[in-house]
């Protein structure tokens, strides 16, 4: 849980601080000296809301690599690498994708996919998960990241978060302009701005929905896991390797990521509203059920 509060703290925080700095640089002043002026503040909250994520999109593949310590597979230095390679080959061929670079980094079972385009991603298995599964298992898991890739999630992602974002930068200024309104009322003197009611409200507002927002953010995370996991078995021909695969996660240490990728990692962490992963007993059963 730890984990997850610091990961959405973070995203709350990002947009809370924007607020500030749009505050201070007089953006406030200029939305409200006329009342609200709703059509600028829907392009103010459109640039808050997607500047950041679109931002983070951009330069997820970089930050990923510096930040797990992901060695690029440029020339397979094993029959293990080659196989790898090979394999992430074959899945992006099947699933019709450019080629994306393939990487290991050192640490408990876990992989994840990122990138901002289909055809110029990454995939990364760690250490452990070759350490620890079966080459099929492995496979499974391979299989998954492409077809994250392959489904378009880290732009589904983006967008869902720059909506949210979106939704909270302008809900919370409306609501901090009409709780300021109503404290100011009966006030005679000339106003050429807003007031502190508008400047605490939005603040607080920027928090509080921002948590709103993220479990709605981790929700749709979650149902993209499961189509994952469909994806996975489609690309394999069958469903029972990656249930496997599943299982074997259940049953080991899952792999913490940094916070950048960890909404693209095969394990995540369970039963939390904020958690961007299903259980995995869900995801077994889910693909159990699946029609194949």
């Amino acid at each position: 849980m730890k984990r997850i509060f610091l990961f959405v703290l973070t995203n709350v925080l990002v947009v809370a601080v924007l607020g500030i700095v749009a505050s201070l640089l007089g953006v406030n002043r200029f939305l409200t000296q006329n009342g609200l002026n709703l059509g600028a503040l829907l392009g103010f909250a459109l640039i808050m809301g997607f500047g950041g994520s679109i931002i983070s999109l951009l330069i997820s593949k970089p930050m990923a690599k510096a930040s797990a310590g992901v060695r690029l597979i440029n020339e397979p230095q094993s029959p293990d690498e080659a196989w790898i390679v090979a394999t992430v080959r074959k899945f992006a061929d099947q699933a019709g994708i450019g080629m994306p670079e393939v990487g290991i980094f050192e640490g408990e079972p876990n992989a994840f996919a990122t990138g901002a385009f289909k055809n110029s991603a990454l995939v990364a298995v760690s250490t452990g998960l070759l350490q620890n599964m079966t080459r099929e298992e492995v496979e499974a898991v391979i299989g998954h990241e492409v077809a994250h890739i392959a489904n378009g999630d880290m732009v589904t992602m983006t967008l869902i978060q720059g909506v949210m974002n979106t939704f909270v930068v302008f809900a919370s200024r409306v609501i901090g302009y009409a709780v300021d309104s109503f404290l100011r009322r009966g006030d005679d003197r000339e106003s050429s701005g807003p007031g502190i009611g508008y400047m605490v409200t939005t603040i607080v507002l920027d928090i509080v929905l921002g948590f709103a927002a993220a479990i709605v953010v981790a929700w749709f995370s979650r149902q993209r896991e499961f189509r994952a996991d469909a994806g996975a078995a489609q690309l394999m021909g069958r469903k029972q390797p990656m249930i496997n695969a599943l299982a074997r996660l259940g049953g080991l240490p899952a792999g913490e990521l940094p916070k950048a990728v960890e909404a693209m990692g095969i394990t995540g962490k369970l039963g939390s509203l904020f958690a961007t992963h299903p259980p995995i007993e869900q995801r077994i059963a889910a693909l159990q059920n699946a029609q194949q």
